[in-house]
């Protein structure tokens, strides 16, 4: 090409630059511009709003209550606090005076994909929002759960709830304890390839584990996420912060050839009551689709705020619908008859107390004694009925 042909398209009308770019680089072939998509956001939010969210909504409360997984009012309330946290789900305009998506649109995106698993392109068609903002809306929803929430749906049973608990556990033949421990594994499709060899365990593929303690109305009281799949049960309870403040504990053994109907009774009493953490994990998965499917974020950090979110909101729910359940699964009735324990605020030994503890969690002794107290214990309720 000589120099004439170049000054021949500079001196054209034409103000297509990238093809002089090419043509200049060498190439002989070039794509079209990108298209800009005018995805009509303003009668987006109005078919959401008209769906859900008027007076009198095309979809009565249940449709609602299954594709949001919660009610309306849980909703807007997240919602408000939220769009006052974060200012990403303001309505905003942009250079052509034109109104963006509402926090309306952005929310109902973030949660679909938290509850269907679906990807971020499949909410274009009916909310009207483009799979790149669909994508930063769900990460930008689920930090700010985090940021927002965390302190009162994540936080530790206060006496009142240890006061609940423990009566419900004195009527299971379980005096003292607060809630059962297991783990779950949430598959990391995008796991990066350098780390594929540490998070690969049992399953063959890479994990990453999740490991919880619930109580018998399925509220997550504590979280414990990150570790590689590659470890088993036993490890991610040695390396939980859970008992990081007392000592490196170990998983006290189950009764696993339990012989004679005491020991028998135990351990059938023992495995329903572990069946409360393994249907809480279930009803998380069920809940939130996102954590069933694999993960396709690369990012380790997103995957923790998704995996905390979904346990914040889950939370949430059963605390929002707690009311209709109380009058068939809660029993409240003997929780006057126990004194809660006023907390200790005096300075102690803290060296001398960690020793004795750690002695005390790692005496085997103490565990066989305690297992068979509550043998005896659970056969004497149970046993002779």
């Amino acid at each position: 090409m000589g120099r004439s042909f170049f000054r021949k398209l500079l001196d054209d009308d034409s103000d297509d630059d990238e093809i002089i770019m090419k043509l200049l680089m060498g190439e002989t072939s070039h794509r079209k511009r990108r298209r800009y998509i005018d995805r009509n956001h303003l009668a987006g939010h109005k078919r959401l709003y008209d769906d859900y969210f008027a007076e009198e909504p095309v979809y009565p409360p249940k449709v609602f209550r299954r594709r949001f997984r919660m009610r309306r009012s849980l909703f807007l309330r997240i919602l408000s606090k939220v769009e006052a946290h974060e200012p990403y789900f303001i309505q905003k305009r942009n250079n052509a005076k034109k109104l963006g998506l509402s926090p309306l649109q952005k929310m109902t995106a973030a949660l679909r994909m938290l509850a269907y698993g679906v990807t971020a392109d499949f909410l274009d068609e009916y909310v009207r929002i483009a799979e790149s903002t669909a994508m930063m809306s769900l990460k930008k929803f689920v930090a700010a759960v985090v940021a927002i929430f965390s302190e009162q749906y994540l936080r530790s049973p206060n006496n009142e709830d240890i006061a609940r608990l423990l009566a419900h556990s004195q009527n299971r033949g379980f005096p003292g304890m607060l809630g059962s421990i297991d783990c779950m594994h949430w598959k990391w499709k995008n796991c990066p390839t350098v780390w594929k060899g540490m998070y690969c365990g049992h399953v063959h593929q890479p994990t990453i584990i999740l490991e919880a303690v619930v109580s018998y109305d399925l509220w997550i009281w504590h979280s414990f996420f990150g570790l590689p799949g590659s470890n088993n049960d036993i490890n991610v309870l040695d390396r939980s912060h859970l008992f990081s403040g007392l000592a490196q504990g170990r998983a006290p053994a189950t009764i696993s050839s339990p012989l004679g109907d005491k020991r028998k009774l135990f351990a059938k009493t023992q495995e329903a009551y572990r069946k409360d953490v393994e249907r809480a994990f279930g009803v998380l998965q069920a809940r939130f689709a996102i954590v069933r499917g694999p993960a396709r974020f690369f990012y380790e950090e997103t995957l923790h705020d998704i995996m905390k979110a979904c346990i914040i909101l889950h939370n949430m729910i059963i605390e929002d619908e707690r009311d209709e359940a109380e009058a068939v699964d809660f029993d409240y009735e003997q929780i006057d008859e126990i004194s809660c324990i006023p907390m200790s605020r005096e300075r102690t030994n803290e060296f001398s107390e960690f020793i004795q503890v750690h002695q005390r969690i790692m005496d085997k002794e103490v565990h066989s004694q305690l297992q068979k107290n509550l043998v005896d214990h659970l056969w004497q309720l149970q046993g002779e009925l």
